[in-house]
């Protein structure tokens, strides 16, 4: 029986391990192995939402050893560090327990067919202090830090006589997430007034957002950009554009022109790389985030086992551009790659990927939501706001979720959420 081996559970990594599982793992013509880090998965662009508390993670949270057993498929917890190419195996690093006892050695597993969906993290270009000064929303661990740190500030706002110190937030880097965690923050400010913090209001919150561009949102259109600036603007979000952070220190964070922005909180979303695992790892070359190139079937180059998709894949398209690290990839690219291992077991033939940019949406909250319909949805790109970009928001999660639970749980898990909202609190205060 082939091995099929799966590193990193991210969007990606887990639409291909479920299909997997429920084409050749129910029917035992392949053992299918998921490997991560973590024991749960949770949607990436639903992590700034997690971060204010506007979202519980343990009721979307997706655990894989459920998933696994439900969809035929194993999973392994631990951090990938090599890959042996020779002897087809992957090399986990041992584990510890919090007292520092070793769990589990070093641990090797073999493969037969190898894919690499790891995802990104955030890049801080080696700026001094970020790593020890910055929260990275790279995962439910670093949202979990930077929502409790905000509601020790809250408390502090509440219940320590004639405080009324304002809670400043930085946040470097204009893209999706600066930009949605931005929007996020004040919409969460009026939840908090509501269960119990009545001292605190939007005057309390002071968040600025750093972009060292010329405008904020700079990989979408400008319409969007300018849009979305606008709504920021309405909630009273300082905007700093043109702006190079320098260094981060414990109070706050320095600029190329030699001003100080102060701050209580920051968060660093300024770029993306591959973890630093993956460089050149095994032997296999990488460019300079530690991406891996891959070939039109998405194949590792030069090695006809071993695929790459999602944020970790470079793929260079037709005209010369890299396909971008957005979550829409990361789907098309799953389905390709599971069309590709079925052929390539069963001798048939092979499709080229293609990727088709449906367009972008940022959500402001409950605020707004912007951006554009591209390729199949419209003809040519259709700018849409308001109701109409929320509802096609919301609509992407739930094609996640149809691709890793079907129909039928899917619709359950909406029902549910929808009997949530009225039993449970609409802020996570824990």
């Amino acid at each position: 029986m082939k091995k099929i081996v799966v590193v990193g559970g991210g969007a990606g990594g887990l639409e291909l391990v479920t299909k997997l599982g429920k084409k050749l793992g129910r029917k035992e013509k392949a053992h299918i192995t998921l490997i991560d880090k973590n024991t749960t998965h949770v949607w990436k662009p639903l992590l700034h939402e997690i971060a204010v508390g506007t979202m519980d993670e343990g009721v979307d949270a997706v655990s894989y050893r459920a998933h696994a057993f439900a969809n035929h498929f194993h999973f392994r917890i631990g951090t990938m560090t090599d890959i042996d190419r020779t002897n087809h195996q992957v090399v986990l690093a041992p584990m510890f327990d919090e007292d520092g006892q070793e769990l589990l050695p070093e641990t090797r597993i073999d493969y037969d067919m190898l894919v690499l969906a790891m995802g990104s993290s955030s890049n801080d270009f080696n700026t001094p202090g970020v790593k020890d000064h910055c929260i990275f929303l790279d995962g439910p661990g670093q949202a979990h830090r930077f929502r409790n740190k905000l509601l020790g500030k809250f408390l502090r706002i509440q219940r320590v006589p004639g405080v009324r110190d304002s809670v400043n937030i930085a946040i470097v880097g204009a893209g999706a997430t600066g930009v949605e965690l931005s929007a996020e923050l004040h919409h969460a400010v009026h939840k908090f007034h509501t269960y119990g913090f009545d001292a605190v209001d939007n005057e309390h919150l002071n968040v600025t957002l750093i972009e060292a561009g010329g405008r904020i949102l700079p990989a979408l259109p400008e319409r969007i950009s300018a849009s979305a600036s606008r709504e920021l603007a309405k909630l009273g979000v300082n905007i700093k554009l043109n702006t190079r952070i320098t260094a981060a220190q414990q109070d706050g964070l320095e600029t190329g022109e030699g001003e100080k922005i102060e701050a209580d909180l920051m968060v660093w979303a300024a770029g993306v790389k591959v973890p630093d695992v993956l460089k050149n790892i095994g032997g296999i070359e990488t460019n300079r985030i530690n991406q891996l190139p891959v070939n039109a079937y998405l194949q590792v180059k030069g090695e006809a086992n071993i695929f790459a998709i999602g944020d970790c894949a470079e793929f260079v398209q037709t005209d010369g551009n890299r396909v971008p690290p957005r979550a829409q990839a990361a789907h098309q690219m799953a389905d390709i790659c599971y069309h590709n291992i079925r052929a390539q077991l069963d001798g048939g033939k092979k499709k080229v990927f293609q990727y088709k940019d449906h367009g972008s949406l940022v959500s402001l909250a409950n605020y707004s939501t912007v951006g554009s319909l591209m390729g199949n949805l419209s003809r040519g790109t259709l700018f849409i706001e308001g109701r109409l970009a929320r509802v096609v928001y919301i609509s992407l999660y739930r094609m996640h979720q149809l691709a890793v639970h079907g129909y039928i749980k899917t619709g359950l898990l909406m029902l549910s959420g929808s009997i949530n909202r009225w039993l449970k609190p609409k802020l996570k205060l824990h």
